[in-house]
């Protein structure tokens, strides 16, 4: 099955289950995630060479700005801009300063981004950004945007009308150096670090802000081990394109791995990002090759995976010699694994997400997980 007919059958499911999700702006789906990081053109490489990105398009002191770089990169669906700022005083400066490299803007592809701004900030958002006309000889784009957990903001694009390579401004961006892809789709979901007791409060900001249901909650029962806890609420648009887990600490005996997040990050913020393939063990491979490393999962996880997910197409010892994951739910299974973080700061990770039916988190994961990133905590000294 493609990934589009998955994406599409997805959404039909979840419009089903979740009627009250009311998808007002409404929301296309995920159009670009911009990080903030030190140096852009580095970062670059790397997500190239390690994660299989392709140069898209540039925007920087050639093409007549003065405080700032974009590189954007794009494999299939998915498109990163990754900006570094050429003055020290600077937001962008400010904000890396602040966090480190991470996700500044998560930017949401509208049908019309004037009324994706009046309709949020009429419901309480704080505005990032009024709606404004971008426009070069390839046509106009309208961008809007709101603030949203910590200094995360969302845009809204409307690119109805523009037919240049990404937004006015920017230019194609040659390259020799374009390595294979990794077998990387789409974005499934990115999860929202918040502080003490703000998860509730930040749910309910997508459910009346934005018209987001909440698909499924996780406690601390749910979500423990014998040392730390989290509590976690996944909120999705109608359509169900867009899901945003958001994640709170919860008590434990040692410091959570939000916790450790908020600690480094200096505040709440975006914690991973989930991107589906169609062949995880193909795409972890090449990653692995490449230089990415993935969490350790306990070889006796494997020793009980049969009981508890049934029968499943892949070999079960491949799975094991990557260290990828299994889980099952009503409609089906999926397979996933989570990188290290991939900055020196612990804070943003990527995870690989393969689904086959399931329309869950990996619920029967969580545990080997959470003991895998504890692992982690314990050797940074930070558990």
């Amino acid at each position: 099955m493609s990934d589009l007919k998955t994406i599409e059958n997805y959404s039909y499911t979840l419009e089903k289950i979740f009627p009250e999700a009311q998808d007002f702006l409404p929301l296309n789906g995920t159009d670009y995630v911009e990080f903030y990081v030190g140096n852009a053109k580095q970062a670059a490489h790397f997500y190239k060479t390690a994660m299989g990105f392709q140069s898209e398009a540039y925007a920087g002191l050639e093409t007549g700005l003065k405080d700032r770089s974009s590189y954007v990169l794009r494999q299939d669906k998915i498109r990163l801009v990754l900006t570094t700022p050429l003055i020290p005083d600077s937001p962008i400066s400010d904000h890396i300063r602040k966090h480190g490299d991470g996700v500044k803007v998560i930017a949401l592809w509208v049908d019309d981004a004037t009324k994706s701004w009046e309709e949020t900030t009429a419901r309480g958002a704080k505005s990032y950004m009024e709606p404004t006309v971008e426009e070069d000889q390839h046509g106009r784009v309208v961008r809007s945007g709101i603030h949203t957990y910590g200094d995360t903001v969302h845009i809204f694009v409307e690119r109805k009308h523009y037919q240049g390579v990404f937004l006015p401004g920017y230019e194609k961006w040659e390259s020799h150096y374009n390595p294979s892809s990794c077998g990387l789709k789409y974005i499934d979901h990115m999860v929202g670090n918040v502080g003490w007791g703000e998860m509730n409060t930040w749910a309910e900001f997508y459910n009346k802000v934005m018209g987001f249901a909440n698909l499924i909650t996780f406690d601390d029962k749910d979500i423990s081990t014998e040392y730390t806890a989290l509590m976690s609420k996944v909120m999705t648009n109608g359509n169900g394109r867009i899901k945003f887990p958001i994640n709170e600490p919860a008590e434990g005996k040692k410091k959570s791995q939000i916790e450790e997040y908020i600690d480094f990050y200096q505040g709440p913020g975006c914690q991973h990002i989930a991107v589906a393939t169609d062949d995880i063990v193909f795409t972890v491979s090449e990653m692995r090759k490449r230089g990415i490393e993935f969490l350790y999962v306990p070889g006796s996880y494997y020793d009980t995976v049969g009981d508890r997910v049934g029968q499943i197409a892949e070999d079960i010892n491949i799975l094991k010699q990557h260290g990828i994951m299994v889980d099952r739910d009503d409609e089906g299974y999926l397979l996933q694994i989570f990188t290290k973080p991939l900055e020196d700061r612990p804070t943003l990770f990527f995870e690989i997400i393969q689904r086959k039916g399931a329309q869950s988190f990996g619920k029967g994961n969580f545990k080997a997980l959470f003991e895998s990133i504890e692992a982690e905590q314990a050797r940074r000294g930070t558990l």
